[in-house]
């Protein structure tokens, strides 16, 4: 799901939440080790994400935040916020080429350029996450 998040709206705060699960506390946060990314440049992406990003003539990039129940990918294009919303079970995640991650829900995708070890092991924690809550979810 692809959201405009640029305004605090509660309807649409609800949706992400139901989704991928509510943001971790404070405490939780600093025990993970950090829940985002940080900059992550774009290396290409899905017609609906590409038709946004070539609105403006700025670098495109993302970042990723882990929730719960899943991850949220965000990006500017213009003055607005957009966010690719994807819960564990409906993502996939590629590495083709040593430095390129795939990320995937249903007909969007996001391949971002990774070069420093720690978005390498970014993206491993978002693998033992997904993992973990599938094999929860199998469980219950």
């Amino acid at each position: 799901m692809l959201l405009n998040i640029s305004y605090n709206r509660p309807k649409i705060k609800e949706q992400i939440d139901n989704e991928v699960g509510s943001s971790f506390k404070w405490l939780e946060r600093i025990k993970l080790g950090g829940i985002g990314s940080g900059k992550l440049s774009i290396n290409s992406s899905s017609i609906h994400i590409h038709n946004l990003l070539i609105l403006d003539n700025n670098l495109n990039n993302c970042g990723i935040e882990i929730r719960p129940k899943g991850i949220i990918v965000s990006f500017r294009s213009l003055l607005e916020t957009y966010a690719l919303i994807i819960p564990y079970y409906k993502l996939k995640l590629y590495k083709g080429q040593s430095q390129v991650y795939s990320i995937f829900r249903d007909n969007y995708f996001i391949k971002v350029d990774v070069k420093e070890k720690r978005h390498h092991d970014f993206f491993k924690k978002i693998l033992k996450f997904q993992n973990e809550f599938l094999q929860q979810t199998r469980i219950n």
